[in-house]
């Protein structure tokens, strides 16, 4: 196989309809989240993608809830591109937009926790509070 160079850019509204296609496959794994078109388009204003011969390949985003708080969204590399450094890429500029952004603390909900633990991210913040879930649907 061959392996083209990635080039990782600002997501525009163009790539709509790639990052759903790219997304698909992960929301039917229940590896992602479904989205909506618009949520998704609302994510490309701090998001993401990474082209590969042409292609759309990755793409990730920041969604910003206050000054204080945002969580990386929506990693998704395709199965192709994986083990390459391209979703730890993307995460690190959504780590720099949130900091130009001015954001404190950037948190992921994630089942692929190396991409972020490579990025410096962990469990809990030294000395905070920890993250509880409770699931509200029948899934």
């Amino acid at each position: 196989m061959v392996s083209y160079p990635v080039t990782f850019r600002a997501a525009e509204i163009k790539d709509l309809p790639g990052v759903l296609e790219l997304i698909g496959p992960f929301v039917v794994a229940r590896q992602l989240l479904p989205r909506t078109r618009e949520e998704l388009q609302k994510l490309f204003e701090h998001g993401f993608v990474a082209d590969c011969d042409q292609q759309l390949v990755a793409f990730c985003a920041i969604e910003i809830y206050s000054a204080k708080l945002a969580e990386i969204q929506c990693l998704a590399v395709a199965p192709s591109q994986q083990n390459r450094g391209i979703g730890k890429s993307l995460v690190e500029r959504c780590i720099l937009r949130a900091r130009q952004e001015g954001v404190c603390e950037l948190m992921a909900i994630t089942a692929s926790e190396n991409v972020f633990q490579q990025c410096g991210f962990d469990y809990s913040l030294p000395d905070q509070k920890r993250a509880l879930f409770i699931r509200l649907d029948d899934r």
